[in-house]
């Protein structure tokens, strides 16, 4: 998320550098503290250890650069040793400045609860943490081009991103001419202009935005509510922060919902009813509407064949209405009431629902309403009433409330800029998370958006909130199933559109940050989340100036709502030379051999999950036994589908072999009688017991599924998901199964090894496998005829054997031919 959750109503702080705004544990960090060498040594020693430190790291650029000399005489590409060499300098500049300022990195540890206790020890290891991790990434820069240089393995040249002239096509970016996918940092150095080159690069990114200037909070991004004055004309001053986008480098701009001017709140005082944190007006409110329709045709009018709009206009930030009471974003003043506008609108969406029968409503309700202009509703609802009509009708007008919105948002733009791209950044928490009072329907705004939108991210190892489960710690050694999911969902929804995760947590989280992650953790969560659809993302976030410092929010008076910005600072990839230096590593690599990716990942899905909103609304526990059934069949070998009454009814069933359904036991007639036809032209369905029994207000349904033309596997109400697995692998068809066979030796009961497999000529296929298991595995590699196999490692183009070992969290890309 932009921000963390913790709201605090506009409060005005004095700081110093980074001088504590408060102390909050809202974004609170996991204390893994490094070895100190200086702990115990006065300051003249520690002085001295400061210099040969840098010395040495100094020293090391020297070698490495001497190398890359003679490399390149050789015609052997150095652009992976020009960003190790980058991130050496700009990190031991970046120590130097931290070690200058031990007041400033001390206050931003201690804005973090679990850093807290240690602030002054963690801000007095900091700069020699980060020359000691300079140092490794020159060492390991040195070993690899050593290797190149002798002859011992031989890289493709890196596939650069041209910043200037990157297309979006249909369902992927392009640039010369072949995929690429795109990387940046969703916010970076406020107050640092746009291009500037220690900012703006091939290192860190260079995608152009209108959040490069200080902004009141309200405001933020270039588009905001304050753009329309009183009068209906356009403050010229704000319009400049988005007409003076320089037209060079491609990007993407930010609608920014949060705000709203004092004149449209004095003509409109319920305008606040039924906000949430970054929406923060009544999205039913007309004069909203007016006023920002005119802002949205303006900035379609003004960036119409610009560059800056090239990954599209995002909708919002993390949108979500939760509307339950108890619900942790009521204690920040989120829907804590809905507005006469929005009950109106709800009135009419219910008249339509129950087509006028006012008396059926009452049944479902047990109300006694006169007429459908007579309805009340408390909000936020009492979750004591999950499971009764009058809570499946409130979430699901939410829904379509929300989706109305942005149906809204896009039309207006369209109406000046037809071409224009569009996605909303959506929380995935919305799709995996148990909650559905949020009005988040994903199926929905991602077939709305012309590109696929998210926020989506991965927890590196346990949560630092003791209130988080992390008991997936136990078999895998990050949590990669969130991610994994929304990306399986909306591909399944919308499989021919680019995807954009516009503010990757992946380095750290609300939820989540250390010290010190791993590398390997690093290349494998960029990896995996590429090769399930990522084709750009912007990642949270940059916050360095280029002297070192932290950016101009986090220096001088503060006027932002939300002190989790300040405590990102502490343990994010700003304090991390290995971190950063890898997430360019592997985005070159992935760039590098961006066409293997690609024939990768677009293969058939077999297997698909069946999914109800219906059940997912009504159900408690509806979105954790969905979670428990992706993982039981997500290491088979292929990308895992979802399938929904819409996408039965308008994609080629043909695309799938199976449909599972599992434990979800409300759906409408709509999603019946989709499955039904689906099976009636031939289609095949595991299902158990519990499934299809009720319709969307609890009502016992009548009729079952017929097999008809297709097979119905019916397995009993209490069916484990070990058996559901085994029928619906049962029904996968021989041409689905890869003809690359993999035998995993693992002393696990569990999977960890993630496969994939593409055929790319008569007798090569292209093999990627990724282990997200702590231990390593024995792999050997067959082919279904049993002919013999030459194994190719592609990133060094050495020969491998077809028996080896992959390590924990490692990831091999091979080319392998049959003899």
């Amino acid at each position: 998320m932009l921000l963390t959750w913790d709201y605090i109503m506009k409060r005005q702080f004095k700081v110093a550098a980074l001088a504590p705004l408060i102390m909050i544990g809202a974004a609170c960090t996991q204390i893994e503290t490094t070895e100190s060498s200086t702990s115990s040594i006065n300051p003249s020693q520690q002085e001295g250890v400061k210099s040969s430190l840098e010395a040495t790291a100094r020293s090391k650029i020297n070698v490495l650069q001497t190398m890359m000399d003679e490399a390149k005489s050789k015609g052997i590409d150095v652009t992976r040793e020009e960003a190790v060499v980058w991130f050496s300098n700009e990190f031991l500049k970046f120590a130097n400045w931290d070690e200058a300022n031990p007041e400033a990195i001390e206050a931003a540890f201690g804005y973090e609860r679990h850093f807290a206790p240690n602030k002054a020890q963690l801000a007095a290891e900091l700069p020699d943490f980060e020359r000691r991790k300079v140092i490794d990434i020159l060492d390991a820069g040195i070993e690899e081009l050593g290797k190149e240089i002798r002859g011992e393995i031989k890289r493709r040249p890196v596939v650069k991103v041209d910043w200037q002239n990157t297309k979006a096509a249909d369902d992927m970016f392009v640039s010369n001419g072949k995929p690429i996918f795109l990387y940046d940092y969703f916010s970076k150095s406020v107050g640092q202009p746009l291009g500037q080159p220690d900012i703006y690069n091939d290192y860190l990114g260079a995608l152009y935005h209108g959040g490069e200037n200080l902004y009141p909070v309200d405001h933020d991004r270039a588009i905001n509510s304050f753009l329309v004055k009183e009068d209906g004309t356009f403050d010229e001053a704000l319009l400049k922060e988005l007409t003076d986008i320089p037209d060079d480098n491609i990007g993407y701009l930010v609608a920014w919902l949060m705000g709203i001017p004092e004149w449209v709140e004095a003509k409109e005082p319920e305008i606040r009813k039924g906000r949430s944190l970054f929406q923060g007006f009544d999205l039913d409110n007309p004069l909203a509407r007016e006023v920002w329709s005119k802002i949205l045709r303006k900035a379609a009018e003004v960036t119409k064949d610009k560059k800056v709009i090239e990954l599209g206009f995002v909708l919002a930030n993390e949108p979500h209405w939760y509307s339950e009471a108890g619900h942790w974003t009521g204690n920040y003043e989120e829907m804590q009431g809905i507005s006469s506008y929005t009950l109106a609108e709800f009135q009419k969406w219910l008249n339509e629902k129950y087509k006028g029968n006012v008396a059926q409503l009452n049944a479902n309700w047990n109300s006694k309403f006169a007429s459908f202009d007579d309805v009340e509703i408390e909000i936020p609802i009492s979750e004591s009433l999950r499971g009764k009509p009058i809570w499946f009708d409130w979430n699901r007008y939410n829904m379509h409330r929300a989706t109305s919105w942005f149906t809204f948002m896009q039309n207006e733009l369209h109406a000046v800029n037809p071409d224009a791209d569009t996605h909303i950044k959506i929380f995935p928490r919305t799709f995996y998370e148990d909650s559905r009072s949020h009005g988040i329907d994903l199926e929905a705004l991602t077939e709305l958006t012309t590109m696929i939108g998210h926020d989506a991210k991965a927890l590196g190892s346990p949560s630092i909130r003791p209130h988080i489960s992390s008991d997936w710690w136990e078999k895998y050694t990050y949590k990669w199933d969130g991610m994994s999911m929304i990306h399986d969902f909306t591909e399944s929804v919308s499989p021919n559109k680019i995807n954009v995760n516009s503010e990757s947590h992946f380095l750290s989280s609300g939820q989540w940050k250390v010290m010190d992650p791993r590398e390997s953790y690093v290349r494998n969560v960029y990896w995996l989340a590429t090769l399930q659809g990522m084709d750009a993302n912007m990642g949270w976030f940059w916050m360095r100036d280029p002297d070192g410092s932290p950016e101009d929010r986090l220096e001088g008076e503060l006027n932002f709502f939300d002190p989790g910005l300040a405590g990102a600072f502490a343990g994010s990839n700003n304090m991390q030379p290995h971190v950063a230096n890898e997430v360019t590593q592997v985005m070159f690599d992935l760039n590098t051999y961006s066409e293997e990716i690609i024939a990768l990942r677009n293969q058939r899905r077999p297997l698909r999950l069946f999914y109800s909103e219906t059940s997912a609304i009504n159900v408690s526990d509806y979105m954790t036994t969905q979670g428990k059934l992706y993982k039981s069949m997500f290491f088979e070998g292929f990308p895992l589908g979802y399938a929904t009454q819409n996408i039965i009814a308008k994609q080629d069933n043909s695309a799938w072999d199976t449909l599972v359904v599992y434990k979800t036991p409300n759906v409408t007639d709509g999603e019946f009688n989709a499955l039904q036809k689906y099976l009636d032209a031939g289609g095949s369905v595991v299902i158990d017991k519990q499934s299809l029994r009720f319709n969307e207000y609890g009502q016992l349904r009548e009729s079952t599924l017929k097999a008809r033309k297709g097979r119905l596997i019916v397995l009993d109400e209490d069916a484990s998901i070990e058996k559901l697995r085994q029928a619906a692998l049962a029904e996968i068809k021989p041409d689905s199964v890869p003809d690359i066979e993999f035998k995993i030796d693992s002393p696990l009961k569990h999977k960890t090894t993630i496969t994939r497999v593409a055929k790319t000529g008569d007798n090569k296929y292209l093999v990627n496998l990724l282990s997200v298991g702590h231990d390593p595995v024995q792999i050997q590699l067959s082919h279904i005829g049993g002919s013999k196999l030459k194994v190719t490692d592609l990133m060094t183009s050495n020969s491998m054997e077809s028996v080896f070992e992959l390590a924990s969290e490692e990831v091999l890309l091979l080319e392998v031919e049959v003899k």
